[in-house]
């Protein structure tokens, strides 16, 4: 085939999704993920979609690759050996962390162990204040000491955590060229760089997650590069980042904690781009894939973003129970409730799911690789949810004898059940937990759940979606074409952007807005350069800050504009805060309290790549010939009734398929329970209209 192509990549925690688009066409493959060498997963994912396309590797003119490997190293605890230097009197900031606590109660809470254990934490001396003054000059002789015990104790990286270098970096800069000349093998972070923000334990523990993650990263980006030019890919290669922009390759080895989450951006974006089409301003995006599933809240067709995130949480659904990361972030709600995600049977007897997975090796038991343990793919597989022969477009048999066996050894025997009640069972658990979890996020975030449309995609998504909108009182759901590898579209359409915060204490009342024009103007001179690093392409500045009342402990994000500051800005200021904080909390204070600024924000990008999905304009509703009627089980009657087959390639648009129905394509299965009717769209995506509630 000639002419160009782009590739999206997206490394999961069970498949290894690619898409290849050229100018008229789109192909879409997925493989198993190879856990102990991704790059060959993603190198077989990406040969398997160009003998599909017959594109050749020279005519790929672009790769945009994201991955939950950072994720996974921090909650595995798989990351390299890291040392921290702080200012002294402050080694146990990472383990105190703030007086929050996920449970009030529990006088046995369980909280997050640090990624740099006690004994490689080292204090030294050193001190400037909050103003960014220096009280105490670095103690250079303690750092050169420090020397022969990282390099006896084979420590990879380093992360350089100083109080109060948000202000002022000169300690942390110096330390690190000390470091640097004595172990230039070693991997440095400074905290300054990755977070410069005030709150130091949030602070320090980004800076620890960035050195934790800094060899692990680097190494597998390098062995991925050499590994597909090698195999004549010479294209360069994009990096999605956590926030939703897109960044080259030495940026992403730089600051790799802000890869955590860059599948599920991915995602959020593609969900975006599916409402905007549709002309639908409130959407939630249901994306549930082989590890676990995810929901994000999008208003006209942006997602919700945020500047805090937690990883590795000690307590499902509890915030406060995980390692706090301060790096934008698409805000999303994850749990544990993916295809592979192990069912059991609690010390109350009850069913629970996730959050421990099966992943791709072993894998759940019905893909006869050696797991034992249910899944909720076993459980979809026992329902009749899914044709065995036809699993991942065929390319992995599934086996219900080994899905029933292992459904009853760990379910339905000790709880005294048929197989099919017990498959029920995880599948109701599954749905329930990502419904609960969705109306959680709606109240905190202040948004009604039912009356968003529901856009599903990822491989599992298709199959739980009707179940889940029926339990939310969602009425309409969307399946998009190419649902089962969202994410790695979604890679495709992402702009190329880098975002810069700094926190630069200010109050309206006495607003510098001098030496907040300086500090706007450094800031986006650091992030341009990093964006104009991977593309000619126009670039854009967005300004924004983190305001609230003096004495608040918490910030709302405020819109600053394109505009210099001058002496009546922080009057303009004010108003804008004013109005923002009305919207929130439906009053402001007025003239009662001045208003503080905690952190500036500045981000350069690139426009979104445009969707090439354009309307098929077909008109004819000549039926479509059914593959089958088959026996499955549904939870809303809690029956077995029989379900048609369709095959989504053989839809036409404008025919109307009422449930109880299921729709095959090759990397997912659409099930529309009997309350929904379904019909395809101009742009090929199933809709989904919901005729009857369902108890």
């Amino acid at each position: 085939m000639a002419g160009h192509a782009r590739i999206g990549l997206d490394i999961g925690g069970t498949f290894t999704d690619v898409v290849l688009e050229t100018d008229t066409q789109r192909f879409t493959a997925k493989v198993l993920t190879t856990p102990a060498a991704p790059e060959e997963g993603a190198m077989e994912a990406m040969e398997a979609i160009l003998k599909l396309s017959g594109v050749q590797p020279t005519a790929v003119t672009e790769i945009i690759h994201g991955t939950t490997l950072a994720t996974n190293a921090i909650i595995e605890r798989k990351g390299a050996r890291t040392a921290m230097l702080t200012t002294r009197g402050f080694r146990d900031v990472v383990e105190i962390g703030t007086e929050g606590r996920p449970d009030q109660y529990d006088v046995q809470l369980i909280k997050p162990a640090p990624l740099v254990p006690r004994r490689y934490r080292f204090p030294v001396r050193e001190r400037i204040d909050a103003q960014g003054q220096t009280l105490i000059e670095l103690d250079q002789e303690e750092i050169r000491r420090l020397i022969p015990m990282l390099r006896q104790e084979k420590i990879e990286s380093v992360a350089i955590g100083f109080l109060h270098s948000y202000v002022n970096p000169r300690h942390e800069q110096i330390a690190a060229e000390l470091l640097a000349q004595a172990l230039p093998e070693l991997s440095i972070s400074l905290s300054s760089e990755v977070s410069p923000e005030f709150r130091e334990y949030e602070r320090f523990s980004t800076a620890c997650a960035n050195a934790y993650l800094q060899p692990l990263m680097a190494r597998y980006i390098g062995r991925f590069e050499t590994l597909r030019r090698q195999r004549g890919f010479q294209c360069p290669m994009l990096l999605m980042l956590s926030g939703g922009g897109l960044t080259t390759v030495d940026t992403a080895k730089t600051f790799p904690v802000r890869l955590v989450e860059s599948g599920p951006a991915g995602g959020a974006i593609f969900a975006g781009i599916i409402a905007k089409r549709c002309g639908l301003k409130e959407v939630v995006s249901f994306d549930m894939g082989g590890t676990t599933a995810k929901l994000c809240f999008i208003d006209d067709g942006v997602a919700q973003t945020s500047r805090s995130f937690e990883v590795a949480r000690v307590y499902r659904f509890k915030k406060g129970s995980g390692l706090p990361l301060r790096i934008p972030v698409v805000e999303l709600v994850e749990i544990g409730a993916g295809g592979g995600s192990i069912a059991r049977v609690d010390q109350l007897g009850r069913i629970a799911v996730g959050p421990e997975s099966a992943s791709a090796e072993p894998g759940p038991a019905c893909y006869a690789r050696g797991g034992l343990m249910a899944t909720v793919t076993d459980a979809n597989l026992a329902m009749q949810r899914i044709d065995p022969l036809k699993f991942a477009g065929g390319d992995i048999v599934l086996s219900a004898q080994a899905a029933h066996l292992a459904i009853q050894t760990h379910i339905a025997t000790p709880l005294n059940l048929t197989t099919e009640a017990a498959a029920f069972g995880i599948s109701e658990m599954v749905d329930e937990n990502m419904s609960n979890a969705a109306r959680v996020h709606g109240i905190e975030s202040g948004k009604n759940v039912s009356s968003r449309t529901l856009i599903a995609f990822g491989g599992c998504a298709p199959l739980h979606a009707a179940r889940v909108a029926e339990k939310l009182g969602i009425s309409r759901v969307i399946i998009p074409a190419s649902a089962g590898v969202g994410s790695a579209v979604g890679f495709l359409r992402a702009p190329i952007a880098f975002e810069v915060v700094r926190t630069q204490y200010q109050r309206l009342g006495s607003f510098d807005h001098t030496l907040i024009n300086q500090t706007l103007a450094e800031m986006r001179t650091l992030s341009y350069d990093i964006v104009s690093r991977a593309t000619r392409s126009a670039l854009h500045t967005l300004r924004r800050a983190y305001m609230r009342y003096v004495g608040q402990g918490h910030e709302i994000l405020i819109d600053l504009g394109n505009t210099q500051f001058d002496a009546n800005s922080g009057e303009q200021l004010r108003a804008a805060f004013e109005a923002e904080y009305t919207r929130v909390y439906g009053r402001s204070l007025g003239g009662l309290a001045d208003i503080e600024v905690a952190s500036w924000v500045v981000t350069v990008t690139t426009d979104p790549m445009p969707d090439p999905v354009t309307s098929l304009q077909m008109t004819t509703t000549k039926p479509v010939k059914t593959e089958s009627h088959r026996q499955v089980f549904d939870p809303g009657t809690r029956r077995i009734i029989a379900h048609r087959i369709y095959e989504r390639s053989e839809l036409t648009n404008g025919l109307v398929i009422a449930g109880p129905a299921i729709i095959v394509e090759q990397e997912t299965s659409t099930v529309i329970s009997p309350s929904f009717n379904a019909q395809l769209n101009q742009f090929g995506d199933i809709e989904l209209t919901r005729e009857a509630i369902s108890s």
